[in-house]
């Protein structure tokens, strides 16, 4: 059992200090009160805080997935809902949790709240595991006393995400095959089939096709520079993950990805859910629709959309109300704007939103139910062209040939 030095306050005020052994810094405190003290300090000693083993650099790459993340956010409101503190209900789930890194997580977190930081603030430090959408909605419950009420939303918001991600991923498997197996054909073609034709055609001094020009060019490239060719192709592909990392090129990327004529409507459905969503839980645990809209432009998950709430948010601040500003916004649709306009004129916003998060939460299902409905027509035309390509580039001189024989 590992020892602990601390330091408190009598009620006459005289400063006491000792160590104790105890399981936690927690036990410490409680025994503390128990004797009539005020803890102010409570460590490990002779090692300072009880960190515990930091997670090896497998589990830090590994990360914590959304599932494990979710079952944590659900454990620990059911065990605060069970009438245990947060304290020691972070302790039940440091031995239960499996992930080295949240469990390292969840006992850095337990020890902060010890020592007198915020449950939002302990959950702050560790912004790998806990997004700002996390965290803040983390601290508008700590403020309003409704914890409970917000873990419940959060897990929602958190489960409906996960089911989001897992229906664009089952709805994109099958074009991520039929893409895979048509780059492999192109390649296999390319580098192994036309050299044999090509090499026939030029014996006999054909006068070649476009495509099987077009061909030959594409496989003398790739074989005498495909060194150049593929550091080209990497050094592209590292360039544009830095630019996408920066404001102007995160904000470019998001309009354009919203405007393609797919994807971009359900882009737009998934931030207008995420968006009523998160607003009806700020609202409704006592946060002020400014600061509100500040966590939301933070949370939202599209740099175009971003900019829009930050203006929108200016627009506030002059005093123009919520629905006005959204008018003149270019992502949000006509009914989410009239429908924030009834509640906000009505005094039923929290429930217009929660309407508006449900609504969008059905046309999220059935977009990304119908994507890959959607998407079968391109690649069924994609892979026509690149088949057609390849029966030109090969029988138009195969026919060439035959009429010379003949």
């Amino acid at each position: 059992m590992p020892h602990f030095s601390y330091k408190a306050v009598a009620g006459d005020g005289k400063k006491i200090s000792g160590t104790m052994e105890a399981d936690t810094a927690a036990v410490v405190q409680n025994i503390l009160a128990q004797q009539g003290l005020i803890p102010v300090a409570v460590n490990r000693a002779g090692g300072g805080e009880d960190k515990g083993a930091k997670p090896g650099l497998l589990a830090r790459l590994s990360g914590v997935k959304l599932p494990e993340l979710l079952m944590f956010t659900k454990q620990i409101n059911t065990l605060l809902r069970a009438g245990l503190s947060i304290t020691r209900a972070l302790e039940v789930l440091d031995k239960q949790s499996e992930n080295p890194l949240l469990k390292h997580a969840i006992g850095r977190i337990s020890e902060n709240i010890n020592q007198g930081a915020s449950i939002s603030g302990a959950f702050g430090k560790h912004p790998s595991i806990f997004s700002p959408l996390y965290c803040n909605l983390i601290n508008a419950g700590e403020l309003s006393g409704a914890l409970n009420k917000v873990l419940e939303r959060l897990s929602y918001i958190l489960e409906h995400e996960h089911k989001v991600r897992e229906d664009i991923k089952s709805a994109l498997a099958y074009p991520k095959m039929v893409l895979i197996a048509l780059g492999g054909a192109f390649f296999f073609l390319l580098t192994f089939v036309i050299p044999k034709f090509v090499s026939v055609f030029e014996s006999a001094k054909l006068e070649l096709p476009l495509p099987t020009k077009i061909c030959i060019t594409l496989y003398a490239l790739l074989s005498n520079y495909w060194p150049v060719l593929l550091g080209g192709a990497v050094g592209l592909v590292v360039a544009l993950k830095m630019f996408f990392k920066t404001e102007n090129g995160a904000y470019l990327l998001d309009r354009f990805l919203l405007r393609l004529p797919i994807v971009g409507p359900l882009f737009v459905k998934t931030a207008m859910s995420r968006f009523a969503s998160i607003l009806s839980i700020l609202l409704a645990s006592g946060v002020s629709i400014l600061d509100a809209f500040g966590v939301i432009s933070e949370t939202i998950g599209n740099a175009a959309i971003t900019k829009e709430f930050n203006i929108i948010r200016e627009h506030m601040k002059e005093g123009h109300g919520i629905s006005k500003p959204l008018r003149k916004s270019k992502f949000f649709p006509p009914m989410v704007v009239n429908m924030i306009a009834i509640g906000e004129e009505s005094g039923s916003l929290e429930e217009m939103l929660h309407e508006i998060a449900r609504h969008y939460d059905e046309e999220v299902e059935y977009a990304v139910k119908n994507l890959s409905e959607a998407i079968g027509p391109i690649l069924i035309v994609g892979l026509t062209a690149v088949v057609g390509f390849f029966a030109l580039a090969i029988f138009l001189p195969m026919w060439d040939l035959t009429k010379m024989v003949k």
